[in-house]
């Protein structure tokens, strides 16, 4: 197929690239280039795919109209899997009206493109952050989730709700996915293991929140990547016996659906932070912060659906996840 990947310099979009590559589709990529990080990162990654005879880039902007509808026009994908945003909670409070531009406006464009070219199926990221204040564990897509803590996730489930507009209005079938806590190799500078990780080599105290107390349901990337391939593969489908409650939420009878893509086990701060250790070989150096404003106490994902309709099923332990990363760092960075 033809797949038009958005963020395809981005961590996760990259990681998409290559697998798609890999099996024998044609990417098309969209990326920014945004200086959120360090834009050398994102040409390192981009350098992986751009090589390969059935990969095509474009430097855009997803709010850039008339650019996007080009580009969609020309490449005419059979599929979408958007990755683009204005990542980062923290960020978000400083500068909401990125968040707003990207991950409102740009995914607009996304949407019209998607329907007046009719694309087969639209897959899109949202986030673990939707969940804001919902203290019931584990996270359930059938959870109302109405109270988000920061910009970024009320973008996030903005995107949720626009693309159900778009699925019942023009049968463009749609398919969610709320991302917990991506980390692996090639990850991004703003994520704690890569913070972490950087500060421990350095001899930098790390910054710990919530004085360590936090639970995050970590997630290896080539999980992640497989988890994505197979909701790609099969096009949202309406749920014709959806029964227009609260207790269905994940579902529509349009050809909508949100998932969780987790591990399905947390795992406390203070254990990663150890598995850090271990695979550095060095102790680091603590800095017991409160709980910063936006943050949740612990994300843990049900992800029953995705098992159930797609086989879903994590396989990386912790310890290796964090090893692979720091063996990746080490080599990137020449250490």
């Amino acid at each position: 197929m033809k797949i038009l990947v958005t963020g395809s310099a981005g961590f996760i979009g990259s990681a998409l690239s290559m697998y798609l590559l890999r099996r024998g589709d044609s990417v098309v990529g969209i990326d920014n280039h945004n200086d959120y990080y360090e834009p050398q990162l994102k040409e390192s990654r981009l350098a992986r795919h751009l090589k390969h005879p059935n990969y095509t880039h474009y430097r855009l902007d997803l709010c850039d109209k008339y650019e996007l509808a080009k580009c969609f026009n020309k490449e005419k994908p059979e599929r979408v899997v958007n990755l683009a945003a204005q990542a980062g909670v923290r960020y978000s409070i400083e500068n909401p009206l990125a968040y707003i531009n990207s991950n409102i406006v740009g995914f607009a464009h996304i949407l019209e493109n998607c329907r007046d070219l009719g694309v087969d199926h639209l897959v899109y990221a949202s986030s673990s952050s939707v969940y804001g204040a919902n203290t019931k564990l584990p996270f359930s897509v059938d959870d109302n989730v109405d109270h988000p803590l920061s910009l970024y996730a009320a973008t996030k489930k903005s995107n949720e709700l626009m693309a159900h507009s778009y699925s019942h209005l023009f049968e463009l079938p749609t398919t969610g996915l709320r991302f917990f806590t991506v980390y692996g190799p090639w990850g991004r500078p703003d994520m704690a293991l890569f913070k972490f990780t950087r500060a421990i080599f350095e001899g930098k105290p790390i910054d710990v929140y919530n004085y360590g107390a936090h639970k995050r349901d970590f997630t290896y990337v080539d999980d992640i990547i497989e988890g994505v391939i197979k909701v790609l593969d099969q096009p949202a489908k309406p749920n014709h016996d959806w029964p227009g409650t609260l207790s269905a939420l994940g579902s529509s009878k349009a050809p909508w659906r949100v998932y969780n893509i987790g591990n399905h086990s947390p795992v406390p701060l203070m254990e990663f932070i150890s598995a850090l250790e271990r695979s550095i070989g060095k102790k680091a150096i603590l800095n017991m912060l409160p709980m910063q404003p936006g943050d949740v106490q612990d994300t843990f994902a049900d992800v029953t659906d995705l098992e159930k309709m797609f086989a879903f099923k994590p396989s990386t332990p912790i310890v290796d996840g964090v090893q692979n990363f720091v063996n990746w760092y080490r080599d990137y960075y020449s250490l």
